[in-house]
């Protein structure tokens, strides 16, 4: 088949894959706008939004990767013109969300004891609850929000999405700013004022998009609501058999990136320093990356409903080489500008050569990352998530983890071993979750064509 079969449907991809990406930068702009802010009131505030905030992504990550289940079974009944089908998804999308959200509120509440266990001065510990508290109610909000964005996304419509979530993180500046510091007859709640700077945000973030979509021509008829006794558990349990495996398979690929930063801190205050310096531009440019893998739960989802197993094939090998090109060249940036973009973050020279010297491994990392995540995305759209999960597992933790922990010690690579560790896991993850999509898309073309040449038969 001509390239030209793959390019020309790069277009659409990035039509539905921008508001993604702009989105998912928006929930690391929320987190940034803390920092910033709370900076402001010194170093023992702004550790503790650091220690509050590595409990709450963690729970964060679980909460979002169960709510993708929702977009790949509502793509396929859009493929499939099937909005009654689409509706009852969303609807009990909705409710499994919300509990989804309840429970982890309720997890990270029993959780803060293990924040005096974590070797932190106890100031910053004692700074860090209260705001953690608040910031784990946020959940809630929040996960009934990706229940609509997810929806949304199903019916290939993600821009609304991105507007409700740049909206929000204005709102959160703006209630960061007069709860942080007291303005305009406000108290002064310092700390705690940001964590409910980001509640309200994330309230006002599922007022908008609600208000948005339920006024939209597109979507009026899936808000129909649904009557209790109509909900029935066979489509409970059809979006739970999609939303745990892929949270687990965030859990996996999260808790990894974890470790390696204790790694990292293990080898003292410089390695600990570049290593985040490396990490940061790394989420930055996986933020494309992001985008195209829903984009490819979307498309692939679509073709889905349709039985055009051909055109899913050609449209995921379209986002599979898309998003290599793309992260080629964030591959050359970081090569490239490997002595510069340090200095950004840092005046220290040893901080600085470190941080080079992950830029180059993280450079071949972006390749890896980026393909990982959008076969995923195509492996969800074909709502193939249980294989994909054991992959996650042995990559990360099989593979990735033990190359981190022996290579990464002072005596033999020091950081830079940790981030081969990361490397090994991020290509045997690509290289594997590559040959289950082929193997499965494979299996349908050719099991499409049997049907096909049967029903002609007779």
């Amino acid at each position: 088949m001509q390239l030209r079969a793959y390019t020309k449907e790069f277009k659409t991809n990035l039509t539905l894959a921008y508001p993604i990406m702009l989105g998912q930068l928006g929930h690391i702009l929320v987190a940034l706008a803390d920092n910033i802010m709370v900076g402001q009131l010194g170093a023992a505030p702004l550790a503790a939004v650091s220690l509050g905030n590595s409990l709450v992504f963690i729970a964060l990550s679980l909460g979002i990767g169960f709510s993708f289940a929702i977009t790949p079974l509502v793509a396929e009944a859009d493929g499939a013109a099937d909005t009654k089908m689409g509706r009852n998804y969303f609807h009990h999308g909705i409710v499994l969300c919300a509990i989804n959200g309840l429970l982890l509120f309720l997890l990270l509440l029993l959780a803060k004891p293990i924040l005096y266990y974590l070797d932190q001065p106890v100031e910053v510990v004692v700074l860090a609850v209260p705001y953690m508290e608040i910031v784990a109610f946020s959940l809630i909000p929040l996960m009934i929000f990706q229940a609509f964005k997810q929806f949304a996304d199903g019916l290939s419509n993600t821009r609304y999405a991105m507007y409700a979530t740049i909206l929000a993180n204005v709102v959160n500046v703006y209630f960061n700013y007069l709860l942080i510091y007291g303005k305009l007859g406000f108290p002064r709640l310092e700390l705690e004022g940001a964590a409910y700077g980001t509640l309200i945000s994330r309230f006002f973030m599922l007022w908008l998009l609600y208000f948005i979509l339920s006024r939209k021509d597109k979507f009026k008829p899936y808000f129909i609501w649904t009557r209790r006794k109509a909900f029935k558990w066979s489509i409970f349990r059809r979006i739970l058999n999609l939303g745990f495996p892929t949270a687990m398979q965030m859990l996996f690929e999260v808790t990894l990136f974890t470790s390696c930063i204790f790694l990292s801190g293990i080898l003292g205050t410089n390695a600990q320093a570049a290593n985040q310096i490396a990490l940061n531009l790394a989420a930055m440019t996986f933020m494309i990356a992001v985008g195209l893998g829903v984009t490819a739960t979307i498309r692939v989802g679509n073709q889905k409903g349709r039985l055009d197993y051909p055109n899913l094939r050609r449209i995921a090998a379209s986002l599979f080489l898309q998003v290599f090109l793309i992260e080629a060249v964030f591959a050359i940036g970081f090569i490239a500008l490997k002595d510069i973009l340090p200095t950004f973050y840092i005046e220290n020279t040893a901080v600085v050569v470190l941080a080079g010297q992950l830029l180059v491994v993280a450079a071949l990392f972006q390749l890896s990352d980026g393909l990982q995540v959008v076969i995923l995305g195509a492996l969800r759209g074909l709502q193939d998530v249980k294989i994909p999960t054991y992959i996650c597992f042995v990559a990360y933790w099989l593979v990735g983890f033990p190359v981190a922990w022996y290579f990464g010690k002072a005596e033999n690579m020091g950081s830079q071993g940790i981030w081969f560790g990361l490397l090994a896991g991020l290509s045997t993850s690509a290289v594997l979750l590559y040959i289950r999509f082929n193997h499965l898309s494979r299996k349908l073309i050719v099991h499409n064509k049997a049907l096909v040449a049967n029903m002609e038969k007779s």
